[in-house]
């Protein structure tokens, strides 16, 4: 595992700094290096595992096949035409199902086998939702041999950016950072009223930063903030439900936020860079309702602060801080001065990253110790870009059916005809289906999906691009924490020891600024301009936060009924009011 873990690394930083490779190569080789990942090195029964290695063998050949015949396969424009072809296009989906399968159940690859049928017999749906027959060839052709399913755009993201990324996540968290990020939400938040839990937000954020797994968040900043918070006496559900909001919310936390980001430049075609800023305003918005609500339970229910002697010293603050505050600052300063890339600033940071795994507080580690970060980082990062390449690609089969079908256009059409042509009832259709889907897939799948099928409908009446892709975005979050699939609720109430009903009434309480900010991000649309015209963003940022401290006031900081209904719609016709574009 250390061994591939390092290939992955050298790969994927190999393509940055080694000019034009053509997709047909780098994505089937990036497929190729994920395998093992996810039907090699896994558990299960002699039969699954004598399965998942002649499967392996078989994708990984395919792959190995693609990427040497690429120019010939140009030239077949996406149809497939020897019986090796289909072997291969046979062997290379079923691998994507069960790769996706292994590493996150059956839901997704579900969905995709049903796209594939529709794809397959369609014909023989009767009226608008059906389509005409396509060839066999061409229909497998596209989605295996070209750029139209496995190797399309969003397996382009996999490959060219969110793999960076999590090489520089994984040796962050290697090495001290993580340590890092601790200290000083303990140093910033840890002596406040219901210290324990206002820093699992600060720290969630943080780590979120550079994760962008919630799942991931909830594991680790968790294993530290819920022992505090039971030790202070806090009540159990109410500690599960702070941890698996904040970790939620690390998916929008620039700089690195989720997966979901890097898909989301490559489908609407901007910077990074953009992105970011974009996201900014809207994921401090988020962890400053959380914070309010965590403000309301601690005084309601008198949560006292962290002990004095769990504070570290500045002295180590500062020193540990350095561990991630050098990495951001590289990757910042090539990315907004520097003018580069995303995958290259990222680049420029890992090699700072891996440096420090060198070092701790205390100065140089031992020889063994850095074997060990390096061996860590190396395999964590092998495992997570297997599992994120098959995510995308499991999603890649569905968007490439949808595009050969044209089920895509015909869904948005049904949107439209459905809301009337009003774009508010648009909106709570999009929003349902994004929760929908969202309780099956993980957040990237079910934001692609959504956005392929419903993005357009927005689009049409007049919704910006960016807007619409940050509205499904965030909705598609809503399945952490809102059951009856709630994954992050799901682990938190585990290691807390709590009912998960009772974990995830708390966090829709706590999380209620992540149902409310997307609405806001449509009504004052000013809150995503922070990069072009900073004044209203920031008019916006205030108007929105105001509202935002009302509503979460109403749910979590006052008892009296009349109080709470004052609060909640006072909240709600701040919330009302236009911004200067205000879409409805």
């Amino acid at each position: 595992m250390i061994v591939l873990g390092g290939i992955s690394v050298c790969f994927h930083l190999w393509l940055i700094f080694s000019g034009l490779i053509p997709n047909l190569v780098s994505r089937p080789l990036h497929m190729a290096l994920a395998v093992p990942w996810a039907l090699w090195f896994v558990g299960g029964s002699r039969l699954e595992r004598l399965a998942g290695y002649l499967l392996g063998a078989g994708s990984i050949i395919a792959c190995l096949y693609i990427a040497y015949n690429e120019a010939a396969l140009s030239e077949q424009y996406g149809y497939i035409e020897s019986a090796l072809q289909y072997g291969f296009a046979a062997i290379l989906l079923v691998s994507v199902l069960e790769m996706a399968r292994r590493f996150i159940g059956w839901p997704l690859p579900i969905v995709a086998v049903i796209a594939l049928l529709y794809g397959f017999f369609g014909q023989y749906v009767p009226g608008e939702i059906g389509h005409p027959e396509l060839p066999v060839g061409s229909f497998l052709g596209t989605l295996v041999i070209a750029e139209g399913g496995l190797w399309g755009q969003l397996t382009a993201v996999s490959v060219n950016v969110v793999a960076v990324f999590v090489i520089f996540g994984a040796a962050l968290n290697a090495g001290e950072a993580g340590q890092g990020f601790k200290n000083l939400a303990v140093a910033l938040a840890g002596r406040l009223t219901g210290g324990a839990a206002k820093v699992s937000i600060l720290a969630s954020a943080f780590f979120g930063s550079i994760s962008g797994s919630a799942s991931a968040n909830v594991a680790s900043t968790g294993s530290f903030t819920l022992p505090a918070m039971r030790r202070l006496g806090y009540p159990p559900a109410f500690a599960g439900a702070v941890e698996a909001v904040a970790s939620s919310g690390g998916q929008i936390m620039p700089p690195l936020m989720g997966a979901g980001a890097f898909v989301m430049v490559e489908l609407i075609k901007r910077p990074y860079t953009e992105i970011m800023t974009a996201a900014l305003l809207p994921s401090i918005l988020f962890f400053f309702a959380v914070w309010v609500g965590v403000n309301g339970f601690a005084k309601r229910y008198e949560l006292s602060a962290m002990e004095h002697e769990a504070t570290p010293p500045i002295k180590t603050v500062l020193i540990t801080g350095g561990f991630f505050a050098l990495p951001f600052f590289i990757l910042l300063e090539r990315l907004f001065n520097g003018g580069y890339t995303a995958q290259y600033a990222a680049s420029t940071a890992i090699l700072a990253a891996f440096v420090l795994l060198a070092f701790d507080a205390g100065g140089l580690v031992s020889f063994a110790k850095l074997i060990n970060r390096l061996a860590n980082a190396l395999i964590t990062t092998g495992r997570q870009i297997a599992m994120i390449a098959s995510i995308i690609l499991c999603a890649g089969i569905i968007i490439g059916v949808l595009g050969q079908t044209g089920l895509g256009v015909k869904i948005t059409s049904m949107i439209i005809g459905l809301s009337g042509g009003h774009l508010w009832i648009a909106l709570i259709l999009t929003a349902i289906a994004c929760l929908i889907l969202g309780m099956e897939v993980p957040t990237t799948a079910a934001y692609v999906i959504c956005v392929s099928v419903a993005g357009p409908a927005l689009n049409k009446m007049g919704v910006p691009l960016l807007h619409t892709h940050m509205f499904i975005f965030w909705y598609a979050l809503l399945s952490t924490i809102t059951p009856p699939v709630c994954g992050t609720v799901f682990i938190a109430a585990g290691m807390v020891d709590a009912p998960w009903l009772k974990v995830a009434r708390h966090a829709m309480i706590l999380g209620v600024g992540l149902y409310i900010i997307p609405l806001a991000m449509i009504r004052t649309p000013e809150i995503l301009q922070l990069g072009s015209a900073p004044f209203a963003a920031i008019v916006a940022f205030v108007k929105i936060a105001v509202a935002l401290y009302l509503v979460s006031k109403a749910f979590s900081g006052v008892s009296k009924p009349l109080q709470r209904l004052g609060m909640g719609l006072a909240g709600a016709a701040i919330l009302a009011l236009p911004g200067i574009g205000g879409f409805f």
